[in-house]
């Protein structure tokens, strides 16, 4: 840890790498699963990990940064950090979108007041999004792995903390 600065900020290069990772990941999830363009374009704004890394045995953990996005700029950094308990074994590393339908709920997420809670989830296959995937307490969130996109309704465990650019 030498050398390292908690309080540093990133540098224009670390910043240029994250901004090339997100829109790889927004074109990915666009060119992909066509269904999710009307979630860009409607959604007040948005939150996106280019990757969240999870892993367990029994009790699980999973982080990942990203960016949060309103009406299509971005407005500043996110952090997820997600703990699980039960039977569990292995690890996987996904992208993940959360969409945010107002800006009452933006304003929640960035204030620190959403947490996804009780999962509960329904998978698509690579073919499109679920016709049953919807907005639940005004958010969306999608996951797209290496084996097709996955819908989530609600996510156990994750919390989010917001840093204003």
């Amino acid at each position: 840890y030498a050398g390292w600065d908690p309080n540093k900020t990133e540098s224009a290069k670390d910043q240029e790498v994250s901004n090339t990772k997100v829109a790889e990941v927004i074109a990915n999830f666009k060119n992909n699963y066509p269904n999710l363009k009307t979630y860009f374009e409607e959604a007040h704004g948005y939150a996106i990990f280019p990757t969240v890394t999870k892993g367990g045995v029994g009790i699980g953990a999973a982080h990942g940064k990203g960016e949060v996005y309103e009406k299509g700029t971005m407005i500043g950094s996110t952090s997820l950090t997600q703990v699980t308990i039960g039977a569990q074994f292995g690890g996987q590393s996904y992208s993940e979108i959360i969409f945010f339908k107002d800006k009452e709920t933006l304003d929640d997420f960035k204030a620190g007041k959403v947490k996804l809670g009780a999962r509960a989830s329904a998978v698509a296959s690579t073919a499109g999004v679920s016709k049953d995937a919807d907005y639940n307490q005004g958010v969306a969130v999608f996951t797209l792995s290496k084996n097709g996109l996955m819908y989530e309704a609600t996510i156990g465990g994750q919390k989010f903390r917001f840093e204003a650019k």
